[in-house]
């Protein structure tokens, strides 16, 4: 048996190994990870700005300041319904803890004859104990980069919504330890 045979037998003998372990795996059912009762129970929350960044402030990204991204998610969250927001840590079930900012990325686009620096726009959402100020869950979400600051905003409101939706989501989850409703 020549050499291009031996390649060729055990390379599809390497892919069987690999398909073969990789069905086993899906076949396994993991258990997701506990959600903490503490945040699946809340029902007041203290909303913290945690701050935003610009690259630079005389030159803004985005409209409507720095503090942007806490009024729209204190502004999400009310709307929703689902929380209770009060004036002070001490009063809340939950601290949901916003932030805003825009990193420089590796990556330059080319528009006509300039180029121009891109960013990775994102929202950190930390939620924490208002006890403990243990951080018990967090979301990054990314917000698509555009060159047009209009486009800019229209994808900040985008990643803002779905911030809070994550927390929402989150808190609507069945907590660990309940059981499953049936359909």
């Amino acid at each position: 048996m020549n050499w291009t045979a031996r390649a060729v037998i055990g390379t599809a003998c390497l892919l069987i190994s690999v398909l073969t372990q990789s069905a086993l795996a899906q076949g396994k059912q993991s258990a997701a990870a506990p959600i903490p009762n503490q945040i699946t129970g809340a029902k007041k929350v203290f909303i913290a700005n945690a701050g935003g960044d610009e690259p630079s402030p005389d030159d803004p990204m985005f409209n409507g300041g720095i503090d942007r991204s806490y009024n729209q998610f204190y502004a999400g969250i009310k709307s929703s319904g689902r929380f209770e927001i009060v004036d002070s840590p001490a009063e809340a079930d939950l601290l949901l803890e916003i932030r805003f900012s825009a990193l420089p990325a590796a990556q330059t686009v080319f528009k006509g004859d300039t180029i121009n620096k891109t960013y990775d726009p994102q929202f950190r959402l930390e939620i924490r104990d208002p006890k403990t100020n243990a951080l018990l869950w967090g979301f990054t979400e990314h917000m698509e980069w555009a060159i047009l600051q209009g486009n800019r905003n229209k994808n900040f409101d985008k990643a803002s919504a779905r911030t809070v939706t994550d927390v929402i989501g989150l808190a609507a989850r069945v907590p660990s330890g309940a059981p499953e409703a049936k359909q």
